[in-house]
């Protein structure tokens, strides 16, 4: 499906995990999500390790693309304990990545940030006793503050959400119930009841489920790149989400 002058569409994918091997592999995935969409969004798990090298051949890969690009980081860009590195490359690339922030494409509002985990509804985990539950819930709080802060400054009619971790429980169904504390936290999903978007966007969720929505109705997508490429085998594993244009 090619582009349109009608609609705006976006190719939305996450969970890439590039390593220094993956030179070469992804850029005719990049190039095809780029002649049928007007931007590309990344929901964060960019790398896998969060290395300055992983980080220059996913920017080596992304030169494929001749649209904008939107990004969020995930838990892997964190894992070497330098994200800073990730976000630099992706910077001197043109990438924009968010973290709070708020950007405009074609029209349309994008508010992004990482979230975090901590568990959904009556099965969330409280900021009671020792100080590292309390560290823990908290940093989930900044994130949900950081997210509220972003849909805050948008002023268009059409907006989008994308994060790493989901904001509502339907999303990861599929994967182990043990986990399911560890791969969102509905406490992302209260700043969006306030701030209504078109669509939520997330990943994090390898065996979660394709779609769901939020209590206000709004639709939560998990492109999750391994989900896409399990359910979708004869198409390139993103999915394209178009708005109108106004």
């Amino acid at each position: 499906m090619g582009k349109s002058a009608g609609t705006v569409r976006f190719a939305v994918v996450g969970d890439i995990h590039v390593h220094k091997e993956s030179g070469g592999t992804l850029r005719a995935f990049f190039g095809a999500a780029s002649e049928a969409a007007d931007a590309l969004l990344l929901c964060g798990d960019l790398t896998d390790y969060g290395t300055a090298e992983e980080a220059q051949v996913l920017v080596d890969e992304l030169s494929a693309v001749s649209v904008p690009i939107v990004a969020v980081l995930g838990n892997h860009d964190f894992e070497s304990g330098t994200p800073e590195v990730v976000v630099d490359a992706l910077a001197r690339a043109g990438v924009r990545v968010l973290d709070g922030e708020a950007v405009e494409i074609e029209g349309v509002g994008i508010a992004g940030v990482k979230g975090f985990a901590g568990g959904f509804g009556r099965g969330s985990l409280g900021a009671w006793g020792e100080p590292a539950i309390k560290l823990f819930v908290q940093e989930c709080l900044n994130e949900a503050m950081k997210l509220e802060s972003a849909l805050a400054k948008l002023r268009t009619p059409r907006r989008i959400c994308m994060l790493h971790y989901s904001p509502i429980v339907g999303t990861v169904q599929g994967e182990p119930v043990e986990i399911f504390p560890f791969l969102g936290s509905s406490r992302l999903e209260e700043p969006l009841l306030r701030y209504p978007v078109d669509a939520i966007f997330h990943g994090h969720a390898h065996r979660g489920t394709l779609e769901g929505k939020t209590i206000g109705g709004v639709p939560v997508y998990n492109v999750a790149k391994p989900l896409l490429t399990r359910s979708w085998p004869e198409r390139p594993p993103f999915r394209l989400f178009e708005l109108p244009r106004d």
